[in-house]
C-alpha cells in the first residue's frame, strides 16, 4: 500500500462540487436492505487496525482486515473501515441486488459527525463522501 497522508486536508480543487455533495442519511431501523456493512477501527497503543464485514441476505460476502501504522489514530482507523466497506459495496453487482440499499453500521459517532461537518475536508472524510456519491450515482442508497 502506498503511503498516503490520511490526516491532511484535501486541496480545494479536489473537493466535491456542491451539486454533487451527498447528504448522509441515518439508519431509521425500518429500511429494507439486502446488503449490510459493519465497520470498526481500533487503536490499542502499538496495535491499530480497521475492519469491515459485508453481508448479503445475512450471509457474509466480504471481510476486510487492515493492520495500520501505530501513527494512525482511532478516528483514522474508524474512517478507513467505513471507506473500505463502501469500496466493497461498490464492487457488488447491483443488477442482482434489490433493493440497492446499504446501511453502514459503525460505532463511531465521531466519524459520522466529521462526515456531516461540511467544513471538514480531511482526506479520509472527503474520500468517504466521494465514494458515497459514486455509489449513489450507481443507484445505491447508502445510509449510516
Amino acid at each position: 500500500m502506498s503511503h498516503i497522508r490520511i490526516d491532511r486536508a484535501v486541496e480545494l480543487k479536489h473537493w466535491l462540487h456542491p451539486a454533487d455533495a451527498v447528504t448522509l442519511k441515518e439508519v431509521a431501523g425500518n429500511e429494507e436492505s439486502s446488503v449490510q456493512a459493519y465497520t470498526d477501527g481500533s487503536n490499542h497503543g502499538q496495535v491499530v487496525g480497521s475492519g469491515a464485514a459485508i453481508f448479503i441476505s445475512n450471509e457474509i460476502v466480504s471481510q476486510i482486515k487492515l493492520n495500520l501504522s501505530n501513527r494512525c489514530s482511532n478516528y483514522h482507523a474508524e474512517q478507513l473501515a467505513i471507506l473500505k466497506a463502501l469500496e466493497a459495496i461498490q464492487s457488488l453487482d447491483n443488477k442482482v441486488i434489490h433493493p440497492c440499499t446499504a446501511p453502514v453500521f459503525t460505532d463511531s459517532r465521531a466519524a459520522l459527525d466529521l462526515l456531516r461537518n461540511v467544513n471538514n475536508y480531511a482526506y479520509l472524510v472527503e474520500e468517504i463522501r466521494k465514494r458515497t456519491a459514486r455509489l449513489e450515482s450507481y443507484e445505491w442508497k447508502v445510509i449510516f
